[in-house]
């Protein structure tokens, strides 16, 4: 089974019937997040976000009423990820899980974008081969970044 990502706020949903995606709003919880080094927007999508759990609360027009604007209301999750469960009793979504809505049906809600980011922090520049980087990106002067390192013969740089 390949790796798959797990859903955060503001990733990216989009309905089968709607023409327009909408940001899914984790409503359900503030105390577990991923992809976030300060713990305060990433909060972990749970199948307990049902009900009015997007941005704007919309898709677009829906062809399934005649092209009338949609309401989006998520009713049920299917495809998440059983083993493990959040402090709310919600079980995680996966970017492959999918929604029902009461007037498009089962899984007519599907996860576009999961919401993750790749953030660089300290500590991936202080792990990445300075020979590496200065062939990927020659402007930049890796050992800049690089704090000194203490030990018995002194100061060095790694």
């Amino acid at each position: 089974m390949a790796e798959k990502y797990i859903v955060v706020q503001g990733a990216t949903c989009q309905c089968n019937f709607g023409t327009a995606p909408d940001m899914l709003k984790v409503l359900s919880q503030t105390k577990e997040y991923a992809n976030d080094k300060s713990g305060a927007s990433k909060a972990i999508a749970s199948t307990k976000d049902i009900g009015s759990t997007f941005n704007s609360n919309t898709f677009g027009s829906c062809s399934k009423q005649n092209n009338r604007p949609c309401t989006a209301v998520v009713t049920e999750w299917k495809g998440f990820y059983e083993k493990v469960t959040l402090t709310n009793g919600g079980k995680v979504l996966l970017e492959d899980s999918k929604a029902t809505c009461p007037i498009g049906g089962a899984g007519c809600i599907k996860i576009m974008k999961h919401g993750q980011s790749a953030e660089v922090s300290k500590q991936h520049t202080e792990k990445a081969n300075p020979k590496v980087q200065k062939a990927l990106n020659p402007a930049v002067d890796l050992n800049a970044y690089q704090r000194p390192k203490f030990s018995a013969e002194g100061i060095t740089l790694s």
